[in-house]
């Protein structure tokens, strides 16, 4: 994980910079298009998304926000032991080894299916491990098939579980195409029907929920407890949905300029020869590479960063530690500052993810371990 800092050296090579009021901004965005008694439980996994975890949580926590959800136990342990109070559920899966893990550290772990609920019944624990318990309602990844109503009842019943909630997870919920609207309804359907049996058989089923970021804006009025934002949170948007929702970029990456050199008109500019200059040109090395994140997939595209509120373009290949721009007709010098994902249209999660053929998730969760970050505001 990612150290946090709240600030950066004069001499960091490459940095984020988490903007809290736009954070902040986002949330209050979703929390106007969602039913009044609604929750809001910030997802924060895979460092939230390359924000820095600790440093999201503990700005959400102080805003209000008192549930968290994770991907692994570790992830859990690394908030509590920096001082998160509240609920925190992990998403994935957690090997039985380390179930008094789960209790010490006063998490809440995801039922995978019937199984795992069984063998958590069987062990010996200090005390009830808290849970929620996952439905799956045609994502097929985890959770028991809302089928299978016979077994969600009997983990009901097992020993050892202080079952809190019970959730879906919707497939297509970023799709306006009829037929995946259809499917996104079924799943919908389909664990509501689930949700009723249970109730009017007499079981508390505790807190539910189905929406992460796309399942807000497009079905924004499902009667739950939580909803389940993540990259949305984040100000990143890139699905189709039927709320337009204005978000503000929280996360931007920067590094320096360490270099400029004047190359002459045919020489190669980086690995491999695949860029070789037709005319002179002036041209800045940047401290950031792919063993930072930034998809080595970006180089010989056009790919433009931004620098001195001027768009350069990355020529040759994307280096482990390092970059090259064209800045022939700017004004720059070593130390400035060179933003390779923010606010700006070309400069976009959204779009630079576009460009390297992925998703915003996969770009923004990627950004490696060597990068510092700073806290600023508007």
């Amino acid at each position: 994980m990612a150290l946090e800092k709240e600030e950066t050296s004069l001499s960091s090579r490459a940095w984020i910079e988490i903007n809290v009021e736009n954070l902040i901004y986002n949330i209050k965005q979703i929390e106007n298009i969602i039913p009044k008694d609604t929750k809001i439980m910030a997802v924060v996994k895979a460092n939230a998304y390359g924000h820095g975890m600790i440093t999201i949580s503990k700005i959400l926590e102080e805003y209000g926000i008192n549930d968290f959800a994770v991907a692994t136990i570790e992830e859990g342990i690394t908030l509590r032991k920096n001082g998160l109070k509240g609920n925190i559920l992990i998403l994935g899966y957690t090997d039985l080894s380390k179930i008094e893990d789960i209790i010490k550290y006063n998490l809440i772990q995801t039922i995978v299916d019937y199984e795992y609920a069984y063998k958590l019944s069987t062990l010996n624990l200090s005390k009830k491990v808290k849970v929620h318990i996952k439905i799956n309602t045609g994502m097929n990844r985890l959770g028991e098939s809302y089928k299978n109503i016979d077994s969600i009842k009997k983990i009901y019943k097992f020993k050892n579980l202080n079952i809190l909630g019970i959730y879906t997870h919707l497939v297509a919920p970023d799709s306006l195409l009829k037929e995946d609207i259809k499917f996104t309804q079924s799943q919908i359907n389909n664990f509501y029907t689930l949700i009723n049996i249970l109730k009017t058989e007499g079981y508390n089923v505790g807190k539910i929920h189905i929406q992460s970021s796309y399942g807000i804006l497009n079905y924004s009025n499902l009667k739950c407890d939580y909803v389940r934002p993540g990259i949305i949170m984040y100000g990143v948007c890139s699905g189709n949905t039927r709320i337009k929702i204005n978000l503000k970029p929280v996360l931007s990456l920067k590094a320096k300029v360490t270099s400029i050199k004047y190359i002459a008109k045919n020489e190669p500019v980086s690995y491999g020869r695949k860029y070789i200059t037709n005319k002179n040109i002036k041209i800045a090395t940047v401290s950031i590479g792919y063993a930072d994140g930034l998809p080595r997939s970006l180089s010989l595209k056009n790919t433009k960063v931004l620098i001195n509120n001027h768009y350069a373009e990355i020529i040759g290949r994307i280096c482990m530690d390092q970059l090259i721009i064209d800045i022939s007709n700017l004004n720059v010098k070593v130390g400035d500052a060179v933003t390779l994902i923010g606010d700006k249209y070309y400069i976009r999660a959204n779009f630079i993810a576009k460009k390297a053929s992925t998703i915003p998730n996969e770009l923004l969760s990627r950004l490696g371990n060597r990068l510092e970050y700073k806290i600023v505001k508007n």
